[in-house]
């Protein structure tokens, strides 16, 4: 289930997951950035099987809150299950976007982005992870432009955002 929300992030209703991706209806997402102290940030490769965005790469990880759950113990959770490591995280800022896909599905998400610090090496779930990597901001920026449709369509507004806004890309 993923919690529906209004265009101020205002819970509105709960849905299947699925459901709601098929719907293209507005729901709660978060976004983990995991940086290490060489200041490279730990990409994920996601799993061949999911039924989206299949092995592109991404952020460190991402997901939906459960209803009832907070957006941040939600990281906390999906950083475990999906890269088996923890980290104190911290909020930098939301945003929302619409993505479609070419199977009729979309992504339509007020997404909350999360960055947090770990040099520990991750213990991936394979079923959510296909494999990773870490890169560097100015990496991750050049691969971006020479090979855009190797990156899931979140992550690239995220890292624009990054930019924009922070110190990461200077």
């Amino acid at each position: 289930m993923v919690i529906l929300v209004d265009d101020n992030d205002k819970p509105i209703g709960e849905m299947e997951e699925i459901e709601a991706h098929e719907k293209a209806l507005l729901h709660r997402a978060f976004s983990v950035f995991i940086f290490n102290s060489k200041n490279e940030i730990l990409m994920q490769q996601r799993a061949l099987g999911k039924y989206h965005s299949a092995g592109l790469w991404t952020n460190t990880c991402c997901s939906h809150p459960f209803p009832g759950e907070e957006t941040l113990d939600a990281a906390n959770r999906r950083l475990m299950e999906e890269m088996g490591m923890e980290s104190e995280l911290k909020y930098l800022f939301k945003f929302k976007y619409k993505a479609p896909f070419d199977n009729n599905l979309s992504e339509h998400e007020i997404d909350h982005v999360f960055i947090g610090n770990s040099d520990d090496l991750p213990d991936i779930n394979l079923d959510e992870v296909n494999s990773y990597k870490y890169m560097t901001i100015n990496e991750i920026e050049e691969d971006i432009k020479v090979n855009p449709d190797d990156y899931t369509a979140w992550f690239k507004i995220i890292f624009d955002r990054f930019c924009e806004e922070y110190d990461f890309c200077k």
